[in-house]
């Protein structure tokens, strides 16, 4: 497999009119985990979330790694590289550790992996990724990397201010959201946009130091979705660049995507062990 993409990627990047996308010098890398249904494959090894079930069901998962470029006027995810399972540890979450090692020995400073809500931000600080764009989940909260004031009484803050970008619910009262540092506004296509940013905040159960993991948050406003974008990374980006790097990530869903509905691996009748790996791969 992996000589295979290595010819796939030599075929697409020699293609007259090939650019690859960059956000303010960065190239941006998605990194995702997709997976191919088998409700009836006995002892299937994973299982993933699937929406319209509410609920995790047998699936054979593995990873995508690619490169977004364009080409005739269309956007392309071209894939550098796929990741299976563990054979000992099936489970998704094993499996995003392998791609965020994958990603972390392999990306250069100029690439930012860039990932969805399935991953969580103190796995991607685990694994020494140091060039991300993640999105979080929208009750994400952070704290501040500075322990708040000395009240005067007690014992002296140990952590810092707590963060929560957005406004939540809970037991039928709203908990407003915290005030953010700066906002960006901007015109795309004629619609306005607008985002709050968050600097300097370390994950909740981290002692502020000067030596602590920090990151940004970026509440994206955009009126075509009825909910912001939460997404945070540690470069110091505009907002409307860390907007256009996450839809960068979109394209890798169309790698699974062609490979299910057009050349028809969404009905898959391998059992062996081997087999059930190798067909949704080369499809």
């Amino acid at each position: 497999t992996a000589v295979i993409l290595r010819m796939w990627q030599e075929q697409i990047e020699g293609l007259p009119g090939w650019q690859v996308h960059r956000h303010e010098g960065y190239r941006a890398i998605t990194v995702d985990v997709t997976a191919f249904w088998r409700p009836a494959l006995r002892n299937c090894p994973s299982k993933h979330y699937h929406p319209a079930a509410n609920r995790a069901l047998p699936a054979v998962i593995f990873g995508v790694i690619g490169e977004v470029g364009q080409i005739g006027g269309q956007r392309l995810a071209c894939p550098l590289a796929f990741e299976r399972v563990h054979p000992k540890d099936p489970s998704e979450s094993r499996l995003w550790q392998e791609l965020l090692r994958w990603a972390h020995r392999r990306l250069t400073p100029e690439d930012v992996a860039v990932m969805d809500a399935g991953v969580k931000l103190a796995d991607v600080h685990a694994a020494g990724l140091e060039y991300y764009l993640l999105r979080l989940a929208t009750n994400f909260t952070a704290r501040r990397n500075q322990p708040l004031p000395y009240g005067g009484k007690g014992r002296k803050p140990v952590y810092g201010e707590k963060i929560r970008p957005l406004k939540r619910g809970y037991n039928g009262k709203t908990i407003a959201a915290s005030s953010p540092d700066r906002a960006e506004t901007w015109t795309e296509d004629g619609v306005a946009m607008r985002a709050e940013i968050w600097e300097d905040l370390i994950l909740p159960g981290v002692i502020p130091a000067p030596q602590a993991t920090t990151f940004r948050v970026y509440a994206i406003y955009d009126p075509a979705y009825t909910t912001p974008w939460l997404l945070a990374t540690p470069l110091d980006l505009k907002a409307a660049t860390v907007k256009a790097m996450y839809q960068d990530r979109w394209p890798v869903e169309q790698v699974p995507l062609s490979a299910k509905q057009m050349v028809g691996a969404h009905r898959q009748f391998v059992h062996a062990d081997e087999s059930i790996q190798r067909l949704p791969e080369l499809a």
